[in-house]
C-alpha cells in the first residue's frame, strides 16, 4: 500500500526524514519495502522552462517545419526547429532544454542537440500531452502573456513533490490500511521513543443537517451479512473536476482522479480506511435502499461494463426494483455518480468480512473496498466517516445535507475485553518491562485499562483492532512498540537434549532419495496442493466423492485438495513440453488428501479425512538424444521400473519382499501394482492413459509412478541391517526355459521359486523373453536363471538337482509351466 509522507503529516507532527519513517514503521511491524520520491506529474517537469518565441520563419527544406529563436531567460536565445502549426513569434511557451527527459506512459526519451533537415535544433517546444499536462496534441502549449520568461515549469505549474512509502500490510492489520491508521501506529512509536507525538483526527464538529426532509428509506433484510448500515443524502451538488490539492493527493499514491464526488470517497478510504459508496439519488427507484440477496442466476452489470451472474449468497444494495451495487465489492454501471448528477446518497456500512470475501472470490474481483471489508473494518466508525465525507462534499461540490443520518445498527458490536497478566507479559517477552511503560504503550495504542488488580489489567480493545482478541495479541502489540531490538540476548546459553523424531528420519531419507534421483538426471518439482475437481470427474481410482472440498475456494481451478500427485505433475510436464523441453525426468514429494464419509465418527472432528505423503516420478520423451556416441533412444516403462526398484533398494527394502503385480485401472493403460508379500500397498507405476494425457494436450507417452512415502518409511524402519561373511564356496547357476501362459508375471515365478527353496536359492533373474512363431497360442517363453549357494560347503550335483526338480515341479503345478 502506498503511503504519502506529506499526507501523514496532516495527522501527526514529526521531524523524521522519509527513510527514518520507513525504518520506524518496519520496526513496529509495518514493513516498508521502499521509499520513492514522486511528483504529481512523472518527472516533475525537471529541465523544462518558460520561454518566449522571438522569431519564427519557415524551414527552407520543409513545408511544415519552422525555425524559431526562443528566449529562455539565460541571456542567449536558443534556435529550435518546431513542427507545430500554431507556433508564432511573441508566444510564451514551455521548452524542454537539452538533456531533459520526457515521459510517455512507461516510455521515456531524452532531448538532444540535433539537426533537423540540415538546421540545428537546441531543444523542443512542447505540447501539453508531451509533458503530462493534458491530452491535446493539436499544437504547442501557449501560455498567458504574463508568464515570466526563465521560470522553471515545475514552479509555474506548481508541481508538488512527495515521498511515497511502500508499506506491506499483513492480512491481520486492516487498521493500518489508511494514512490515519499508519499515523496512529507511528505516533505510538514516537511516544515510546520520547518524542512529542500528538495525533490529530480530522474534526467533524461543523457537521449539521441543512434540511430535515426525509428522502430515502433504508431496509436491511440480511442483518447477518450487514450488521450496520449508515447513509445520508446530499442535494444540490455540482459534479466537476476535483480541486488541485485533492487530485495531487490521489495521483501521488497512484490513483486516477475521476470527479469530485468519487475522488472524495477514494480520499476518505485512503485517509481513514473506511470504504464509501456514492449513489445517484435519481437512480434509487422508489426512494428505497434495500440490503438483501437476489435470486440465484440474476444478471448484474458492474462498473467495468461486465455482466456478472449473481450467486444467491451475494449481498446486494438494491432499490425498489433492481440491484445497484455488489455490497462491499463493486458498484453497478447505472447507479453511480456522473456529470449530470445533482443529488447523491452516501453509504457508509460495515459488511460481514466472510460474506464480502466469498463474493469477491466468486466473481474474481479484488477492489480497494473488498480488500478492507473482507479483513474487517471498524463497525463503530461509520458515522464519523460519513460526517467527514459530507463536510468535504459540501466544501468542494456544494449542496445541502438533507434529512437525518440513517443508521441501522440493531446489535451493537462491543469492544473486546481482555485480561492481561503483567507477569505473562514479562515471561513471553523475555524481559521485565516496567509497569509504567506497559501502561504508556497501551495508552498510545488506544487500549483502555478498565481495572488493575494484583498484576492483572482488565483491558478494552478498540473495535478497529480486529487482530487483538487475546492476551498474547496484546503482548505482541506491546513488544512491537517497545521494540524487538530492545530485548537483549542473554549471555547465558540454555540447552536441552533433542531426540530424533519421525519427521527427522523422513526428512533425512527424503534428501537421500532426492540426491539419488537428481544424480540419475531427475529434476524436482513442487506443485500446489490445491487443484481443480474437474480432473477427477468420472474417475474410479480417485473418485470425486472422496475429494476434500474447499468451502471458500480462490477459484474453480483451485477448489479441492489433491488426491494424487498425478495431475499437478502432468501440468508441469505440459508446461515444459510447450516450451520445447520434451525429454523429462521429474519427481515430487507431496501430501495427498482424501475424504471417506464411511469413516466419519461424530465424536472425532477429522475422522473422515486422511493425509498421506507420497513420492511421484514422471518420465517422458527420450532417454538418450543428440548424443554422438549413442543413437536416440526413447524412455520406457522398464526404465521407470528400474528407478523405482533403485529407490526401494536404497531405502533398504529387499526386492525379494516386494511383489510386482499386474494392475488394471482408469489411470494406466498398462500398470503394475507394488506391494509387500504381506499385502501392504507401496505404490503403482505404469503408462498413463491417453484420455488423461489429452486433458493436458500431451501427445507423448508419460510413464508415472506414485509411491506411498509413509508406507515406505514404515518398511524401511522395520528393516534390520545384518552383516554376513562373503561365502568361500562358489555359487551355481541353473537355467530353465519355461513355456507359460501370457498372463503369468515374472514375479509369480520368483515367489514360487523362493517358496520352494528358502535357504540355498539366492537369486532369480530373467534373461530372455520370447513371444511369436512356433509357440502355442496364448503362450510365451521365459528363460530364467536360478542362483544357488551354500555358505558352508560346495554344493554337489545331487543337491542341485533335487532343488531344481522341486522348483520345476512347483512351477508346473501352480503355473502350468512346461520345459521347452
Amino acid at each position: 500500500m502506498n503511503i504519502s509522507y506529506n499526507w501523514l503529516k496532516d495527522y501527526l507532527n514529526f521531524d523524521l526524514q522519509p527513510e527514518e519513517v520507513a525504518a520506524a514503521l518496519t520496526s513496529i511491524g509495518l514493513e516498508t519495502g521502499g521509499v520513492e520520491e514522486v511528483q504529481t506529474i512523472k518527472g516533475g517537469l525537471e529541465g523544462l522552462v518558460i520561454g518566449e518565441v522571438l522569431t519564427c520563419v519557415d524551414h527552407p527544406n520543409s513545408d511544415h517545419l519552422h525555425i524559431t529563436t526562443v528566449d529562455l531567460g539565460n541571456g542567449e536565445p536558443s534556435q529550435i526547429v518546431c513542427g507545430a502549426p500554431n507556433v508564432a513569434a511573441g508566444q510564451k511557451v514551455v521548452v524542454a532544454t537539452i538533456g531533459t527527459t520526457l515521459y510517455s506512459g512507461e516510455e521515456s526519451f531524452k532531448i538532444k542537440k540535433a539537426k533537423v533537415r540540415g538546421v540545428e535544433s537546441n531543444g523542443m517546444i512542447c505540447a501539453e500531452d508531451e509533458i503530462g499536462l493534458g491530452e491535446s496534441h493539436d499544437g504547442i502549449m501557449v501560455l498567458p502573456a504574463d508568464a515570466v520568461v526563465g521560470t522553471l515549469a515545475k514552479d509555474y505549474f506548481n508541481i508538488k513533490s512527495d515521498f511515497v512509502l511502500e508499506v506491506d500490510i499483513t492480512p491481520n492489520r486492516v487498521d493500518a490500511t489508511s494514512h490515519f491508521g499508519v499515523a496512529r501506529d507511528l505516533a505510538a512509536y514516537l511516544t515510546q521513543a520520547g518524542g512529542d507525538a500528538t495525533l490529530t483526527r480530522p474534526s467533524v464538529d461543523n457537521f449539521k443537517i441543512d434540511s430535515p426532509e426525509k428522502v430515502v428509506e433504508v431496509i436491511v433484510e440480511n442483518q447477518e451479512a450487514c450488521p450496520r448500515y449508515s447513509g445520508i443524502v446530499i442535494k444540490g451538488v455540482t459534479v466537476d473536476a476535483s480541486p488541485e490539492w485533492l487530485q495531487n493527493r490521489l495521483q501521488l499514491i497512484g490513483l486516477r482522479p475521476i470527479n469530485n464526488i468519487v475522488d472524495i470517497t477514494n480520499f476518505i478510504l485512503h485517509e481513514l480506511g473506511q470504504p464509501l459508496h456514492a449513489f445517484d439519488l435519481n437512480e434509487i427507484k422508489g426512494d428505497k435502499v434495500i440490503v438483501k440477496t437476489l435470486p440465484e442466476g440474476t444478471k448484474f452489470v458492474t462498473l467495468d461494463e461486465v455482466e456478472r451472474t449473481l450467486d444467491s449468497n451475494d449481498l446486494m444494495i438494491c432499490n425498489a426494483e433492481e440491484g445497484m451495487c455488489i455490497a462491499g465489492v463493486f458498484g453497478g454501471l447505472h447507479s453511480g455518480v456522473t456529470k449530470k448528477t445533482t443529488d447523491i446518497f452516501i453509504e457508509s456500512a460495515y459488511f460481514n468480512p466472510t460474506s464480502v470475501r466469498k463474493t469477491a472470490r466468486r466473481h474474481g474481483l479484488n477492489t480497494d473496498s473488498s480488500f478492507r471489508f473482507e479483513r474487517g473494518c471498524d463497525p463503530n466508525n461509520t458515522l464519523y466517516v460519513l460526517k467527514r465525507a459530507a463536510l468535504l462534499i459540501k466544501e468542494i461540490a456544494g449542496g445541502q445535507i438533507t434529512g437525518d443520518i440513517i443508521d441501522i445498527y440493531p446489535t451493537v458490536i462491543e469492544e473486546p475485553k481482555v485480561e492481561l497478566s503483567l507477569a505473562k507479559v514479562n515471561s513471553l517477552i523475555g524481559k521485565d518491562i516496567p509497569v509504567e511503560t506497559v501502561r504508556s504503550i497501551l495508552k498510545s495504542l488506544e487500549i483502555s485499562i478498565l481495572k488493575e488488580e494484583e498484576g492483572i489489567l482488565s483491558l478494552s480493545i478498540p473495535t478497529y483492532r480486529v487482530d487483538v482478541l487475546r492476551d498474547v495479541d496484546v503482548i505482541e502489540d506491546i513488544l512491537r512498540i517497545y521494540g524487538y531490538n530492545n530485548v537483549e540476548i542473554s549471555e547465558n546459553v540454555k540447552s536441552n537434549l533433542s531426540y530424533k523424531q519421525a519427521s527427522d528420519v523422513s526428512y533425512a531419507l527424503q534428501n537421500l532419495i532426492s540426491e539419488q534421483l537428481t544424480g540419475c538426471g531427475f529434476n524436482e518439482i513442487l506443485n500446489n496442493s490445491l487443484t481443480k475437481s474437474a480432473y477427477y470427474t468420472d474417475l474410479i481410482t480417485y473418485p470425486e466423492s472422496k475429494l476434500v472440498q474447499l468451502k471458500n475456494p480462490l477459484s474453480n481451478d483451485l477448489n479441492v485438495m489433491r488426491q494424487t500427485l498425478l495431475f499437478g505433475g502432468l501440468e508441469s510436464v505440459a508446461y515444459n513440453i510447450n516450451r520445447r523441453n520434451s525429454d523429462l525426468c521429474l519427481y515430487e514429494f507431496g501430501n495427498c488428501y482424501s475424504y471417506d464419509s464411511e469413516k466419519v465418527k461424530p465424536e472425532i472432528k477429522l475422522s473422515g479425512y486422511a493425509e498421506e505423503q507420497r513420492l511421484a516420478l514422471f518420465v517422458t520423451g527420450n532417454m538418450v538424444s543428440n548424443n554422438w556416441a549413442h543413437a536416440d533412444e526413447k524412455s520406457s516403462v522398464y526404465e521407470l521400473k528400474a528407478y523405482v526398484e533403485n529407490i526401494l533398494v536404497r531405502l533398504g527394502i529387499s526386492l525379494r519382499k516386494v511383489v510386482f503385480g499386474a494392475l488394471t485401472d482408469d489411470i494406466y493403460s498398462a500398470g503394475i501394482s507394488i506391494q509387500t508379500q504381506a499385502g501392504r500397498k507401496l505404490g503403482t507405476l505404469g503408462i498413463i492413459q491417453k484420455k488423461i494425457r489429452k486433458q493436458f494436450d500431451i501427445d507423448a507417452e508419460v510413464y508415472f509412478a506414485e509411491l506411498s512415502w509413509d508406507q515406505l518409511l514404515k518398511e524401511a524402519n522395520s528393516n534390520k541391517v545384518t552383516a554376513t561373511e562373503i561365502s568361500k564356496f562358489p555359487a551355481v547357476k541353473r537355467d530353465l526355459a519355461l513355456l507359460i501362459d501370457k498372463s503369468v508375471q515374472f514375479s509369480e515365478i520368483v515367489k514360487i521359486a523362493f517358496d520352494s527353496e528358502k535357504k540355498l536359492l539366492k537369486d532369480v533373474t530373467l534373461f530372455d523373453v520370447y513371444e511369436g512363431k512356433n509357440l502355442p497360442a496364448g503362450k510365451k517363453s521365459y528363460a530364467v536363471s536360478f542362483f544357488l549357494q551354500d555358505e558352508n560347503k560346495t554344493l554337489n550335483d545331487k543337491q542341485i538337482d533335487a532343488i531344481m526338480k522341486k522348483v520345476q515341479a512347483n512351477l508346473e503345478s501352480k503355473l502350468g509351466a512346461q520345459l521347452r
